[in-house]
């Protein structure tokens, strides 16, 4: 190596340049370059050339020993700084340059990563010629020798004043945004895309008396948990993976704990944030008080239960008046079977109040507050009964344009009341036990099974040990159905309340028409004692309903002849209810067959003429015992 000041004469020393030569002789070639004045010259020293790149480049350059002592600034430096080579030099320029807050800080941190001899960097306040202070963000970096050890630092300096002005305008926005969101009379929590909570608002804190960084810790979950009611645990979780997995808006109402040790009601609504890529980058979520809201819901569900309860006590006891021991016995049965959730099957003539036991059974039950639905299957046509009951997916056949929802969903959580039971079809018995034993349904045309919290009342007319025996009951389904039998007395064996109902629905039917009923005639009182009502109670109401319409007079009386009356017998021999029914629902099968010339299933076929399901035609084809082939060549 030379040690000629004017450069080194290898090309390697060409592009080592600045970083090879010793302080001594850098430090003297630095000072005389200032004062030459020969530019010719400098055109064909390639190390002058090198020093004119450097000079140029906007970022300040400086050169360092290994115990970091400047040895050469560049132009940029000189320039910002306004002072000379020799100044940047001396062993007081940082003291001079740089900012008093940063001085001790940058020379502790510089000294131990100098030690280190690894790439590091710092930032840090310069002042300028203009006396102002800017931020920049100095990166050092070593040049070693064989061993690993440094021969030189160099250090480049990036202006980042307007990065550091924007980083705290935004860490002061990022300030009156957070005291914005803790003033929220909400509680606010923001998770990331799988539901973990990234920040949460003081209000919210403070309700439960935490920190953040507890709410962040994932062994606070059991304890979160904790936190909501056990009635919500479930229902909660189970809705809240459902959103979040949706993508989509949505809403849950939970009680939480707070610090208190007291549950309060809090509506939560979730609300997706994306990226520009539409992928969900986080959760925003808001929590409202709606404590009062739901103390304000609890207080009319109880004053209508109340209201409800004072109706029922007028009203309820409209078909069940009288206390005569068969009623009593009833009654009785009914206190003690309510709060259950057996099953239960009421037998009893037409008119005699099954649908009212069954109401009373409800509402002394555990499920009052939901659901009673009523379904008389005898007037439902055998067709559309399996849809009536448990529902249908939409295109399940034709017409059904929309999904609908069965009577048993409808009921679900409450009581569903199956009056006439024994005219169900068979087919819809086997779909009826299934409800019984696995609590399931599925909807026609779907194969998804759909649970249902539900308690079944039933009721029939029929002895159903004879339906049994004919094979139009299933005994299972009779056994299932028969947990807990009542059998509801006729008129005619509760005599001793007929003065009682009599009383009760002169008075009903007054106030309805408007007239004043004083008294009733002994004799008019006998004869409903001597009548044997074979329309129970319904046949009751009837009579009474009519005599108070035609009364002229405050005096309630009967014509003697209604209670002789019998319906005329039809010419020729009666045709009972049910066999009449099947012999029209042949007739209207075996036209359809005629019509599409035996073809059950298509646009053009049976089913679809009818209007029903293919299965059930050809359930209904076979329990009629018709020959859908015979229709095949007409």
């Amino acid at each position: 190596m030379s040690n000629d000041i004017t450069g080194p004469r290898s090309r390697s020393d060409y592009y080592s340049g600045l970083f090879v030569w010793q302080p001594e002789m850098l430090r003297e070639y630095l000072r005389r370059r200032h004062s030459l004045s020969d530019m010719s010259a400098s055109k064909s020293n390639p190390t002058v050339d090198l020093q004119q790149i450097v000079d140029v480049i906007p970022q300040t350059i400086t050169v360092l020993d290994p115990d970091g002592t400047i040895i050469y600034a560049n132009q940029a430096v000189l320039d910002y700084t306004g002072l000379t080579i020799d100044d940047v030099m001396k062993s007081d320029f940082r003291d001079r340059v740089f900012h008093p807050e940063d001085v001790k800080r940058l020379r502790d941190e510089r000294q131990q990563a100098l030690l280190r001899g690894k790439p590091f960097e710092n930032e840090q306040r310069a002042r300028g010629n203009d006396g102002k202070y800017r931020w920049f963000l100095i990166r050092y970096k070593p040049l070693l020798d064989q061993t690993g050890t440094p021969l030189r630092w160099y250090a480049s300096g990036t202006d980042i004043d307007d990065l550091k002005r924007a980083e705290a305008k935004l860490r002061h926005d990022q300030r009156e945004l957070r005291q914005l969101v803790d003033s929220l009379p909400q509680h606010v929590l923001v998770l990331d895309a799988e539901g973990s909570i990234l920040q949460v608002n003081r209000m919210m804190l403070d309700y439960l008396g935490r920190t953040l960084k507890e709410m962040q810790n994932p062994a606070t979950d059991d304890r979160i948990k904790r936190d909501l009611h056990p009635d919500d645990l479930d229902r909660v979780q189970t809705e809240r993976s459902v959103g979040l997995s949706r993508g989509v808006p949505f809403e849950i109402e939970k009680r939480s704990l707070g610090k208190d040790g007291q549950f309060r009601w809090f509506l939560f609504r979730y609300k997706p944030l994306r990226d520009e890529k539409g992928q969900i980058a986080k959760w925003f979520v808001t929590a409202t008080d709606i404590e009062n809201r739901k103390q304000a819901e609890e207080r009319i569900r109880n004053e209508t239960f109340a209201l409800r309860e004072e109706i029922d006590r007028t009203s309820m006891s409209e078909e069940i008046v009288g206390s005569s021991r068969p009623l009593r016995r009833v009654l009785a049965q009914v206190d003690k079977l309510a709060p259950t959730d057996s099953t239960v099957l009421i037998f009893g003539e037409t008119g005699t109040g099954k649908e009212l036991i069954a109401r009373s059974i409800h509402k002394r039950s555990k499920r009052s507050q939901r659901a009673f639905i009523a379904v008389n299957c005898a007037a439902i046509p055998p067709s559309l009964i399996a849809s009536e009951l448990f529902g249908h997916e939409k295109g399940a056949f034709t017409g059904a344009a929309q999904r609908r929802l069965g009577r048993f969903e409808s009921a679900d959580g409450g009581t569903i009341f199956l009056d006439e039971v024994g005219e169900l079809p068979l087919e819809t018995q086997i779909a009826l036990l299934r409800v019984l034993q696995d609590k399931k349904i599925e909807r026609v045309g779907s194969s998804k099974s759909i649970a249902v919290d539900i308690r079944v009342l039933a009721a029939t007319n029929r002895d159903l040990s004879a339906a049994i025996a004919a094979g139009t009951f299933r005994q299972d389904l009779f056994y299932r159905l028969n947990v807990v039998p009542i059998e509801i007395p006729s008129l005619r064996e509760r005599k001793d309340d007929i003065p009682l109902l009599v009383e009760y629905l002169i008075d009903r039917y007054a106030q309805k028409t408007g007239k004043k009923i004083r008294r009733m005639e002994r004799k008019t009182l006998e004869l409903f004692e001597a009548y044997d009502w074979p329309g129970n109670i319904r046949e009751l109401q009837n009579v009474v309903e009519r005599a108070v319409i035609l009364s002229d007079g405050d005096i309630f009386s009967v014509d003697e002849t209604w209670f002789r009356t019998r319906p005329q017998r039809l010419t020729g021999p009666t045709v009972p209810f049910a066999d009449d029914l099947s012999q029209r629902e042949r007739e209207l099968i075996e036209s359809a067959l005629r019509e599409s010339r035996g073809k059950t299933s298509g646009p053009s076929g049976a089913a679809t003429r009818l209007g029903i399901p293919r299965q059930t035609l050809d359930s209904r084809i076979k329990a009629l015992g018709i020959d859908k082939y015979r229709f095949k060549n007409r």
